[in-house]
């Protein structure tokens, strides 16, 4: 019986110190952290897949790393979708565990529909990730151009190289 007693009173220490907690904050139907032009509201497009924001804080033994930020975590979730706007029809949780004295980790998750604007919005096959400034001797702009990731890295090369041969020949061993 003692054993049991014992037992028992282990495992509740144990799923105490285990356990988490997760709030249900707020339901939304529009939400925003962006300036957004309504007058254009009848462009705009729903998206197809849900998207989250999450903003998280450690916590050492008993000290936070941070403050959580429910706006940082909207501002993630727009951004991770181009041309988003907004989110519609979600929810926001705020999350808490921690073991005491060890470690921990409290967040706030906001998750929803996004809302798209097409002009904002851009394909990214259309969009090219490099491109190549040219300079005059004064520092003004001669020309600007998009470049491929092949022509990007075929410049790369050749401006590493002779770098490398430029820096050989300074170097004097004596």
């Amino acid at each position: 019986m003692k054993n049991l007693k014992l037992k028992l009173i282990l495992l509740s220490i144990t799923a105490i110190i285990f356990s988490s907690c997760s709030h249900r904050v707020l339901d939304f139907t529009l939400i925003s952290s962006k300036n957004v032009d309504l007058s254009k509201g009848a462009t705009f497009e729903r998206g197809k897949q849900r998207v989250e924001g999450v903003d998280m804080v450690h916590w050492i033994i008993c000290f936070p790393t941070g403050t959580v930020n429910i706006k940082e975590a909207l501002d993630k979730a727009i951004e991770s979708t181009p041309g988003c706007v907004a989110l519609l029809d979600g929810v926001i949780y705020t999350k808490f565990w921690w073991i005491p004295y060890i470690y921990g980790q409290q967040s706030a998750l906001i998750e929803g529909t996004p809302l798209i604007d097409p002009s904002l919005a851009y394909n990214s096959n259309d969009m090219l990730k490099y491109g190549k400034i040219e300079m005059n001797k004064n520092g003004e702009i001669k020309n600007v151009e998009k470049i491929s990731t092949t022509e990007y890295l075929a410049l790369k090369d050749k401006i590493v190289k002779s770098t490398e041969i430029k820096f050989e020949k300074s170097i004097d061993v004596k």
